[in-house]
């Protein structure tokens, strides 16, 4: 698979993160897909899981904005540095940063992300 390939599938899913688009995050993963959000906690089964991760953010998030600083293509994995900016439905900013590894199977679909980052920074914005 191509590094663009490869950047377009990591677009995707960063576009479907911003927009809360359950179908179209969920479309980007194979049918058996795992995610570590965030690394340390049990892995997810996307296709089980999907609509609670989307409905967590849409809870709570009026807006949220991904600008992905850099990505690091090798093989079929993508390493990606990541910045989250969101406003709250209660009018709170938040910030917050990580790297999140993709792997893509050869169909082209997300195998396995592994999110490292710090949930408990994020809620204390919000509780700020």
């Amino acid at each position: 698979m191509s590094t663009l390939n490869i950047e377009q599938i990591v677009a995707a899913y960063f576009s479907n993160i911003a927009t809360m688009n359950p179908e179209g995050w969920v479309e980007n993963f194979a049918d058996d897909a795992l995610s570590y959000d965030p690394v340390g906690e049990p892995p997810t089964k996307v296709h089980e899981g999907f609509r609670e991760f989307i409905g967590q953010l849409q809870a709570v998030f009026e807006k949220l904005e991904p600008t992905t600083e850099h990505i690091f293509v090798a093989a079929n994995e993508a390493a990606v540095k990541w910045t989250m900016r969101g406003v709250s439905k209660t009018g709170k900013s938040v910030t917050f940063e990580g790297i999140t590894i993709f792997e893509i199977n050869a169909a082209g679909k997300i195998q396995t992300t592994r999110a490292y980052w710090n949930p408990a920074a994020m809620v204390a914005q919000l509780r700020s």
